[in-house]
């Protein structure tokens, strides 16, 4: 069963501006995908889509065979759980350190203390960062920075995880490092969608491309290179 599906989807915003138009989308659960487009082809609303930040106009997104749009306001926050999401602007809390960033998403989530204290320590070993987590985002370089982010969108044990422009802020060598990241998380099941303008990533990636232009998908390549 795919873990998202896509069926006759479009989003349309006020003053009749078309986002998406007729998107029908398969991706499958341990998927590691790309998308890719210029800027205004679609990419960020479409991901808005799966993480519940948008409705769809018409057709209807399915996590796991339900319709998201169907779920309950009030119950919108246990569904986001199962989405782990990673943006290019880091969105981290300046007044708490690399361990507290990472503990806040699961101290919103009621975990206890000791559960905390034990997964929060897994999670920045995974990515690279244990030896990191006393210090405060100003203290870490940008990748360094992205490295939390990855940990905090990890700690909840995501079935998904939304990568938007991750390193659009990034070095080369910091680029890379996230990229290998994204791919260990996904060798340990986890699904991977990324966002990216970066056309050397997809290349060297080499897997699934999808390439949207004008809120349609243009192309939809099992291993595949950036072209639009």
């Amino acid at each position: 069963m795919p873990i998202l599906k896509f069926e006759n989807v479009s989003k349309t915003y006020p003053g009749n501006f078309i986002a998406l138009e007729e998107i029908n989308l398969v991706i499958e659960s341990g998927e590691f995908l790309s998308i890719v487009g210029h800027s205004g082809s679609g990419k960020s609303t479409l991901l808005k889509l799966i993480y519940a930040e948008e409705q769809a106009s018409e057709g209807h997104v399915y996590f796991n065979d339900r319709a998201i749009d169907s779920i309950n306001r009030k119950h919108l926050p246990y569904y986001r759980r199962n989405i782990g999401t990673v943006f290019q602007d880091f969105k981290l809390l300046p007044q708490k350190t690399a361990f507290e960033n990472v503990a806040y998403a699961l101290e919103v989530s009621d975990e206890t203390e000791e559960e905390i204290n034990e997964l929060v320590p897994e999670i920045l070993e995974i990515v690279g960062m244990n030896d990191k987590a006393k210090k405060y985002p100003r203290q870490l370089s940008g990748g360094e920075q992205q490295k939390i982010c990855l940990a905090r969108a990890l700690v909840r044990k995501p079935m998904v995880i939304i990568a938007d422009e991750p390193t659009g802020n990034l070095d080369p060598v910091a680029t890379w490092e996230i990229i290998q990241l994204l791919l260990k998380i996904n060798s340990m099941g986890t699904t991977i969608i990324l966002a990216t303008h970066n056309k050397d990533i997809v290349d060297k990636l080499n897997r699934r491309v999808i390439a949207l232009d004008k809120g349609k998908v243009i192309r939809d390549h099992q291993k595949g290179r950036y072209a639009i």
